[in-house]
């Protein structure tokens, strides 16, 4: 069964479920440039049981798109099996239950990292989902809730008598969010107490970061998150650094400009071009941050609405940059 995560974490690395961002399009994305395993946006178990339109739309997938693990949070053991069932019978290669996420909205059902507090519940919810499902099952969880309260290697044990194939530590604790610095020695902890393969997530900002957490935790894989937001090049360097080449994989300028039409192309096919025009936004902060005169531009396509100014403005843009390296240019 966890010939998926197995084989995977030695072709490289995989992106993380992203909230609002590991769409369709990103994945695909991802994939074109080395990503060897992806996962959905964090998707409801109630909505999933309750048919909700929105909450389907975020298991759309394509031949092209695997091997794909899907990501489900919920608090209610029968509900969130219910959920995993559907999710199997939609073409997930492989379930992920979400025991990490530390947002408030997410929190105040019971659900995400505040899950880490009951081990009696993380079992059942566990068990509940293994019975319901023949593909594989994960778990993604935190260093722990809190600073005095590191539980990681306690819920990961559990995890695994509890029927989990593999388990995933975003190496923060819940109350530190996204900020700080993630401790990777609670992911060399898990790796040496349970015998399931641990995925090792933190602070992947570079492909040597990959291979130093590799290093330092022994873990059978490494995911990124944010580290691929506006560079999903990580994944090409990452392959590069793993296998002892010469990093080789920031793009150039055309390259990168490329790839975000590429990748608004995409979204525009996948959300339709207004839905498409208006989220992309995001997606331009990232591509060009640390590019000559970025702000400016963000700025300029921040007032916008229409796709094709939008698009005029960001060749200008680019043919702008081009000019400001060719006057440098000794």
């Amino acid at each position: 069964m966890m010939n998926i995560i197995q084989k995977a974490g030695k072709s490289g690395a995989f992106l993380a479920p992203l909230a609002g961002i590991s769409n369709l399009p990103f994945r695909l994305i991802a994939r074109s440039l080395g990503c060897a395993l992806a996962y959905t946006e964090m998707i409801s178990a109630n909505g999933l049981v309750r048919k909700t339109d929105r909450t389907f739309e975020y298991l759309k997938t394509c031949a092209d798109d695997h091997p794909l693990g899907a990501q489900v949070f919920g608090a209610d053991p029968e509900i969130v099996a219910q959920a995993s069932s559907i999710i199997a019978n939609n073409g997930a290669d492989l379930i992920d239950i979400n025991m990490g996420c530390p947002v408030k909205k997410v929190i105040k059902t019971g659900s995400g990292a505040i899950l880490m507090k009951d081990p009696v519940l993380v079992a059942r919810i566990i068990t509940s989902v293994k019975k319901a499902v023949q593909i594989p099952v994960t778990v993604k969880i935190r260093s722990g809730w809190r600073g005095g309260l590191i539980n990681a290697v306690e819920i990961a044990r559990i995890a695994e008598d509890s029927g989990a194939d593999a388990i995933t530590i975003h190496a923060r604790t819940a109350d530190q969010g996204y900020s700080g610095k993630a401790d990777w020695r609670i992911i060399a902890e898990v790796k040496k107490a349970v015998k399931i393969p641990v995925i090792g997530n933190g602070d992947i900002w570079q492909p040597r970061d990959a291979v130093k957490m590799l290093r330092e935790t022994s873990c059978d894989a490494v995911m990124v998150g944010r580290g691929a937001l506006g560079n999903p090049w990580i994944f090409k360097g990452i392959i590069q650094a793993c296998s002892g080449q010469t990093e080789n994989y920031l793009p150039s300028l055309d390259q990168r400009q490329k790839m975000i039409k590429n990748h608004w192309e995409k979204e525009a096919q996948f959300l339709g071009s207004k839905l498409a025009d208006k989220r992309f936004r995001k997606h331009f902060l990232w591509y060009t941050k640390g590019l000559e005169g970025a702000s400016r531009f963000r700025q300029l396509a921040g007032k916008l609405k229409d796709g094709e100014a939008i698009l005029n403005e960001l060749n200008e843009y680019f043919r702008s940059v081009r000019e400001q390296q060719v006057k440098i240019m000794p």
